[in-house]
């Protein structure tokens, strides 16, 4: 029997924020994080690192808050800005997940959702997004975030 090889790879993903609100960049990231565990099979456990960048016209609220959320609370976070290159997408959020896994780089799917859709149709192989039910299961996960720290409250 052989051993599987555990690697980290990088897992990448863009989309944009509907305005420059705190909202705004918490709901588009929270988006794309999701869509990326979900695409695929990210356990929280197997995530070594992620980081979140914005354009710099994106400043009302760090996106990786979005990922403390959804209670990745043990992972290292970083944001940072993206260069300012004239005539880029504007109100963009990218994600870069370092995930171990034993997956080759040829199965990873790279998430590029709303305008980021056209950053890299190259390797963008997303099935059609079911929004009502994504929101559903991102609400599922904050309210199960909610009671682990009312229950750490408690303690």
């Amino acid at each position: 029997m052989s051993e599987q090889r555990i690697v980290c790879r990088g897992v990448r993903g863009a989309t944009t924020a509907d305005s420059n609100s705190r909202d705004d960049i918490l709901k588009a990231t929270r988006q794309l994080l999701a869509l990326m565990v979900r695409q695929n099979g990210i356990e929280q456990d197997d995530v070594g690192s992620a980081l979140f960048s914005t354009t710099i016209d994106l400043n009302a609220e760090f996106p990786a808050l979005a990922a403390r959320q959804l209670g990745w609370i043990d992972i290292a976070l970083m944001c940072t800005h993206e260069l300012d290159v004239p005539g880029s997408l504007p109100q963009c959020i990218r994600i870069l997940l370092h995930w171990n896994t034993s997956k080759p780089a040829s199965e990873l799917i790279h998430v590029y959702i709303k305008g980021a859709a056209r950053l890299r149709p190259d390797i963008s192989r997303l099935p059609p997004v079911n929004w009502d039910e994504l929101e559903a299961w991102i609400e599922q996960e904050l309210a199960a975030q909610q009671k682990c720290a009312a229950a750490r409250r408690q303690e």
